[in-house]
């Protein structure tokens, strides 16, 4: 127990240090003690450095904090409804589905509207963001009705993995008949960021992970049962559909607010839960839950700090980073787990 706490306490520590870090590093460099009066609403000096700041560097890293802790939980809660391992935000083509709704946007714009729908600014920014959203809960409506009607973890899997192809074809189609334009601007939004949301939108995609994150945790018990297999959860009185539903909307709603405002971003969803799991040597959701959101937290601050060091023009795309970072992360962890089992 005392290891669990120290070990939570350190990853608050870890998310607080990566968040300040977040907002002192970057193409201009600020020193602290300014950053630290910008934030205190102290600061006096260069207005730009302000901007900066206040206007780029604090929403993307919130944004980067909740979304990490978002796609982190969601990836829990599908490895533990299919027991499965590489079980993770996108199996079921939640993800896909948002692609689907931005492209129909984005690569038709262009065709039917005769003006880009990159040129349009903030009123391009917010279609994208509902489009995503229609996208994902059209497919997650599916996934849930599918659900229902058919037996078996590995069907619905194979479901949602057969969607995510349908949607690839579709989206394959939309791009060879749309400008370069808006191909292009297609790309960028698959690359994922965390930069995208600012202002207004920041504030509600904080607000609306502020209220699904503790919404989730109510899970936990439910999550717990399911962990223990169907038979025995079904004989202590739990309604193995109806939890599954619960568990698979849950997920779903966190994939699609996130991938609505910062784009597909991949990795964190699968890796996070195992990299927990290793760190607290538990697979009670009591702890793994918060451990877990943390953990992804941290994860994605930490990819968000990388991708926007100086010395690269601009930022790296988000999704690159979270791969070249995590992936050998988690095959060390697995590896070190596997070589244990040996030994033994």
């Amino acid at each position: 127990m005392r290891r669990n706490i120290f070990l939570i306490v350190s990853l608050v520590v870890l998310i607080v240090l990566l968040f300040f870090l977040n907002l002192l590093l970057g193409t201009v460099e600020i020193p602290a003690r300014d950053v630290f009066s910008i934030l205190m609403g102290g600061y006096e000096g260069n207005e730009i450095w302000r901007n900066i700041v206040l206007q780029s560097r604090v929403p993307q890293a919130l944004t980067a904090l909740v979304a990490g802790a978002g796609l982190a939980v969601s990836g829990l809660q599908m490895q533990t409804v299919f027991h499965n391992p590489l079980a993770g935000p996108s199996v079921l083509g939640i993800s896909n589905g948002a692609s689907l709704g931005v492209a129909f946007v984005v690569l038709l714009s262009g065709s039917i509207g005769g003006t880009a729908l990159s040129r349009l600014g903030y009123m391009g920014d917010a279609a994208i963001s509902i489009s995503a959203i229609i996208g994902a809960l059209a497919v997650m409506g599916l996934i849930v009705y599918v659900s229902q009607k058919v037996k078996g973890h590995v069907t619905l899997l194979i479901i949602g993995v057969m969607i995510g192809y349908l949607v690839t074809a579709i989206v394959g189609v939309l791009k060879f008949f749309s400008p370069e334009e808006d191909v292009k601007a297609y790309v960028v939004w698959g690359l994922g960021s965390f930069a995208r949301v600012s202002g207004g939108q920041m504030m509600l995609f904080v607000s609306l992970m502020a209220v699904l994150l503790p919404l989730s945790m109510l899970l936990v018990k439910t999550m717990n049962l399911l962990l223990l297999g169907d038979k025995y959860a079904r004989n202590l009185g739990l309604n193995i559909r109806r939890a599954q539903t619960l568990v698979i909307l849950s997920s779903g709603i966190l994939v699609a607010i996130v991938t609505a405002y910062c784009g597909p971003i991949m990795f964190i969803g699968l890796a996070v839960p195992h990299l927990a799991r290793a760190l607290f040597r538990t697979s009670d959701h009591r702890i793994l839950m918060p451990s877990t959101l943390l953990t992804g937290a941290a994860l994605a601050l930490l990819c968000n700090l990388i991708a926007r060091l100086p010395g690269f023009e601009g930022a790296l795309p988000v999704n690159s980073v979270t791969a070249l970072i995590g992936a050998p992360v988690i095959a060390m962890v697995l590896f070190r787990k596997n070589k244990g089992v040996l030994e033994e």
